[in-house]
């Protein structure tokens, strides 16, 4: 399928989940403007680089969901997700946006009244957020007949891993700090920033939650065209999963994700 005929398809089945997916990647090219006339840094990063952050990641999310809700038999459960995740992902990346613009950080930062308030609340929407993952996860596992049991599969798998993501989020705000073995704001690799110091637990949920896309795109565009696509399927999700433990424990012990791959 070509991108062109994807944001079509999109844009007319879900257009609410198609415009916040726009906007958000509009966000992205604003914040990528404003970075090169502010040079304010946070966390020995430039101030503007979390909202790009978030607004592509939030960007690709909600384009992913306006793609899979699709299946679903109830258009009334695909609305009320769609609707639940705009309401989420705008609490979540106002909050960021405004933290950028004032120049301090967004998460786990409790150092004043208001700052503590706008955690708490990307707290709260965050959880909601997990909770709509899971009733569509459940969806998926017993109300989709509309998709072949191949990528039917493959979005089950994809969700599933979503919500393992969580895992390290949970940590992330149990610990309030994403690195482990120093403070945050080590020297990290250029953009996402990850640290090349010590354990960095944003690599597990950064790659573990994308899981949501890599395996349904491994599935249509690669295990297809095998003789024996479930089998496919089934050995990439599992050294898919195996490669994301595999990033948790070396964030939790201290290591670098780079050094995954050798010094």
């Amino acid at each position: 399928m070509r991108i062109s005929d994807f944001i079509s398809t999109i844009k007319k089945d879900n257009p609410a989940l198609y415009w916040m997916g726009l906007i958000n990647f509009m966000l992205f090219g604003v914040c990528f403007i404003i970075f090169f006339f502010d040079s304010r840094l946070v966390m020995g990063i430039n101030t503007w680089i979390k909202p790009m952050k978030f607004g592509l990641s939030v960007g690709i999310y909600c384009w992913t969901f306006a793609w899979l809700l699709r299946y679903l038999t109830s258009k009334r459960n695909a609305k009320f997700i769609s609707w639940g995740i705009i309401v989420c992902m705008v609490a979540e990346n106002a909050i960021v946006t405004l933290q950028a613009a004032r120049g301090v950080t967004s998460h786990y930062n409790i150092s004043t009244a208001l700052d503590a308030a706008l955690f708490s609340i990307m707290g709260l929407f965050i959880g909601i957020n997990t909770i709509l993952n899971l009733y569509t996860l459940i969806l998926f596992l017993f109300s989709v007949t509309t998709l072949d049991k191949n990528m039917l599969l493959a979005w089950r798998l994809g969700l599933f891993l979503f919500l393992v993501g969580g895992v390290a989020g949970g940590m992330m705000i149990g610990n309030f700090s994403h690195t482990v073995g120093a403070s945050d704001g080590t020297d990290g690799i250029p953009f996402f920033n990850w640290s090349k110091v010590v354990g960095d637990l944003r690599v597990a949920h950064f790659i573990t939650m994308h899981g949501l896309q890599v395996i349904p795109l491994f599935a249509y565009f690669v295990a297809t065209k095998v003789k024996n696509t479930i089998a496919a399927i089934v050995i990439f999700s599992v050294l898919y999963f195996t490669f994301c433990v595999l990033l948790h424990w070396q964030a939790l012990n201290g290591i670098p994700f780079y050094k995954l791959f050798g010094n």
